[in-house]
């Protein structure tokens, strides 16, 4: 194939499937300039098995995989030394640039406010999960994907799979009763 036809094939491959990578990224990194490395080392490497990618009957899901191993492999190699920075926009609460904002333009602010303090709330008890349970429950009720999906992506069996989806959720509601955010 010639760079035109690879650059055309991988355009038509892998441009459906952006958003939802985009967000796995970020979801994953935690911060929007991670999220945006983590998503070019994706595609660099994705472009690098273009003739296996066109083989593969739905990309999605071997994308996912690939960007999920791509940041098991990152954070081994840097846990140690990862430094923690915050961004401005976390500390104001503004949620993931380039995504839709959490805000409904018709609802009244108080209303608004609720719903900010909730997701920030939400946001908090995840990142106080383990990397394995926060990704289970990301994947599961965030993004969808069903038990044999995140067993694909993972390569962790079912029922390790709905273990630490079970325990995910108990962490979660004990984080968030702490909290005061439900009862």
């Amino acid at each position: 194939m010639s760079t035109t036809d690879n650059n055309l094939a991988f355009e038509r491959l892998v441009r459906p499937h952006f958003e939802r990578l985009y967000r796995l990224a970020w979801r994953l990194a935690g911060s929007k300039a991670e999220a945006e490395d983590l998503f070019q080392e994706l595609l660099i490497k994705a472009y690098g098995k273009i003739d296996e990618l066109a083989s593969i009957e739905q990309p999605g899901p071997w994308l996912c995989r690939v960007m999920y191993n791509l940041f098991i492999d990152e954070r081994r190699r840097f846990a140690r030394t990862r430094i923690h920075t915050v961004d401005e926009g976390q500390l104001a609460g503004d949620g993931i640039e380039g995504l839709p904002a959490n805000a409904d333009a018709g609802a009244d602010p108080v209303t608004n406010n609720q719903r900010r303090e909730q997701i920030q709330s939400l946001d908090r008890a995840l990142a106080q999960l383990s990397d394995e349970h926060r990704m289970v429950v990301l994947l599961h009720d965030t993004e969808g994907y069903k038990l044999k999906e995140i067993e694909a992506l993972t390569g962790v069996p079912v029922g390790t799979v709905k273990s630490r989806l079970h325990r995910a959720r108990a962490r979660l509601r004990e984080i968030l009763s702490a909290d005061g955010t439900i009862s």
